[in-house]
């Protein structure tokens, strides 16, 4: 089959190393072991994630991984109460032991023996993958496959940092970064009675935004009109801790939802931190969160803005991540 390998982790810029470093290649069938299901990848999320793993800010934890991580596809080899044909969806919490302290108390997502998609194992940027049937996602009917895809991680992650922020009943929420998660966020955030205040540094981003319903949309190093009770940051960017700390209203919550982020420059004590503030950071996901989001997405009519790239433009599609070249989300389509 044809898949993207991370050969050699770097820069996904075009060059002459770019196609050595990450390459679109023919690798062997996957063989699913037997509680997992053998998936037809119809499409996949590209994630920043993604770019971490083959840029290699992410360290290295399988040879030559295939990365992508908000897979939607079709069964193909059946387990653990599913069907072929069933339609599923991969995400990146791909297994946990289920006995830790963590996993017993229902923090799966902190479980120190978890493993993930497209890191530790083999993903979506692929004809095919894998997935143990416990951790496949049943996806709402009125979803189709491409907008469904930047939901397994982008609407799930930013559902989480939603929760982790704290944000009360009709509270003012700022969104620092306005890509796939956030414009996720920002629609249950919106369907819960929240103002959302939007900062990034897109000219595009800040046009959905406020297509959306957001009350505002400015640079992300600006002040928002109003102080927040709560702040999510979704650009990796360390520089953006003490700006939306500073933004923050007495007793307010920044959560912060990166895998990576770049360094922190030091916090003053009196005007970020202070009056209660806090900062809290988030960790991947449990499956519960996978299935109370999805069902919100459903209810409340999330829809992903996609912008689709042919599996063998994968590479294309991270440049275009990187540089901020689109609005929404990108995903992969046979």
């Amino acid at each position: 089959m044809r898949a993207w390998s991370v050969v050699r982790p770097g820069p996904v810029e075009l060059g002459e190393e770019a196609s050595l470093r990450f390459a679109f290649v023919e690798k062997p069938m996957p063989v699913p072991a037997d509680d997992e299901l053998l998936v037809r990848v119809t499409a996949c999320g590209v994630c920043r994630t993604d770019l971490h793993v083959v840029e290699g800010d992410l360290p290295v934890r399988r040879a030559g991984v295939t990365p992508g991580h908000e897979v939607v596809g079709v069964v193909a080899r059946a387990a653990g109460g599913f069907a072929v044909g069933d339609r599923v969806g991969v995400a990146w919490l791909r297994r946990t032991d289920g006995s830790c302290p963590s996993c017993l108390r229902g923090a799966e997502n902190l479980c120190p023996a978890s493993r993930y998609t497209g890191w530790d194992a083999d993903g979506g940027y692929a004809e095919y993958t894998t997935v143990p049937a416990a951790f496949a996602h049943r996806l709402p009917e009125s979803l189709d496959d491409v907008s469904a895809a930047p939901l397994l991680c982008a609407g799930i992650i930013g559902y989480r940092a939603l929760r982790r922020a704290a944000l009360p009943p009709g509270g003012r929420l700022g969104l620092y970064g306005f890509g796939g998660s956030a414009h996720l966020c920002a629609q249950v955030a919106l369907a819960e009675g929240a103002t959302v205040h939007v900062l990034t540094r897109g000219a595009a981003a800040r046009r959905l935004a406020l297509d959306l319903g957001a009350a505002s949309a400015q640079d992300a190093y600006a002040p928002p009109p109003e102080p927040l009770d709560s702040a999510i940051l979704f650009a990796p960017v360390g520089e953006l801790v003490p700006v939306a700390l500073r933004a923050l209203d007495r007793g307010g919550t920044l959560a912060v939802a990166g895998i990576h982020l770049s360094d922190t420059p030091p916090l003053r004590y009196e005007s970020e931190l202070f009056y209660e503030k806090q900062v809290r950071s988030v960790t991947s996901n449990t499956r519960e969160d996978a299935r109370e989001f999805l069902a919100l997405a459903a209810r409340y009519g999330v829809r992903s803005t996609t912008h689709t790239y042919p599996l063998s433009r994968a590479d294309q599609a991270l440049r275009d991540l990187k540089a901020g070249r689109f609005d929404g989300a990108a995903v992969l389509v046979r």
